[in-house]
């Protein structure tokens, strides 16, 4: 089998996944109270929220840049801001091409030749310093949250916030050493984007005049932004909505709603992404630090 044929098989694999999950969801859920609970939204919490996320995006970006700049790839902040949205562009509209991460790790190497291996190490770690700040919020949610899921769980979940984060340390030090020098910075900037997403999201309850549970539906979306991660399906889509599901039954909360909420940060998501469209037929250039 050619790597072509392998990837664009992959491909198809995701596509098919993603529609089964999308229909598995349907045959639980009406469509027509999903749609009735994103009919009621307030226009100014969904500007609000797109722009949280938008930020949630330079964030993260400036802390990608933190780790180029430590292999000597000395991009500026506005072309790795260029970068990075047509890396989200990517992502989510071109899933048979080249992924984002990829593309992005491929421009690095050949403009700056820092040496593939620490691209690829320090695009992994910038990965899973995002992901550790989701799990770490995600344990605090749940030592707040009243919902009797979380009954005697409470010393458990307590333990993992530290043990996670020296976890993180330790694989960094002993695995990722081209990037662990700016560790520290790195885990603020990932502690910043993932606290405006959660804003984000909440702005995304308000706006569907969700009052109650706030606290199990954030739980729920940092819990399907980690699921979403992994690359089972195209842009995390049918993944996140199956978590929101599942998570509304486990966790008491209206499915209806739960499913609202998330194709409401799919479509904001799709929305910030689609700007990179622009850079896809004008590539950024690499404008690098005087």
């Amino acid at each position: 089998m050619t790597e072509k044929l392998r990837k664009k098989l992959i491909t198809a694999l995701k596509f098919i996944i993603s529609a089964v999950l999308i229909y598995f969801i349907f045959t639980k859920i009406d469509l027509k109270d999903v749609l009735q609970t994103l009919k009621k939204s307030d226009p100014i919490y969904l500007v609000l929220a797109i722009l949280l996320f938008i930020l949630s995006k330079v964030l993260a970006a400036f802390r990608l840049q933190l780790y180029f700049h430590q292999i000597g790839a000395k991009i500026t902040q506005l072309a790795n801001l260029k970068l990075y949205l047509l890396g989200m562009f990517y992502n989510l509209f071109l899933p048979g091409g080249i992924g984002g991460d990829a593309y992005k790790g491929y421009v690095v190497q050949k403009e700056y030749k820092p040496g593939t291996k620490k691209v690829v190490s320090v695009l992994l770690v910038d990965r899973l310093s995002g992901m550790l700040l989701l799990f770490v919020y995600a344990c605090t949610l749940a030592l707040l949250s009243s919902n009797v899921f979380f009954n005697g769980l409470s010393g458990l979940v307590a333990l993992g916030i530290p043990t996670s984060i020296i976890m993180f340390w330790w694989i960094n030090k002993r695995f990722f050493i081209s990037g662990f020098p700016v560790f520290w910075k790195s885990l603020g900037y990932s502690a910043l984007v993932q606290l405006t997403q959660l804003v984000c999201v909440l702005c995304i309850l308000k706006s569907l005049s969700i009052g109650l549970d706030i606290v199990e539906y954030l739980f729920v979306f940092l819990v399907s932004s980690i699921v979403s991660v992994i690359p089972l399906t195209i842009g995390g889509i049918g993944s996140r909505e199956i978590t929101f599901l599942y998570g509304a039954e486990w966790l008491g909360l209206n499915a209806s709603t739960s499913i609202g909420i998330s194709f409401t940060f799919f479509l904001i998501t799709a929305l910030v992404s689609l700007m990179g469209m622009y850079y896809h037929f004008k590539k950024p250039e690499l404008e690098t630090v005087s």
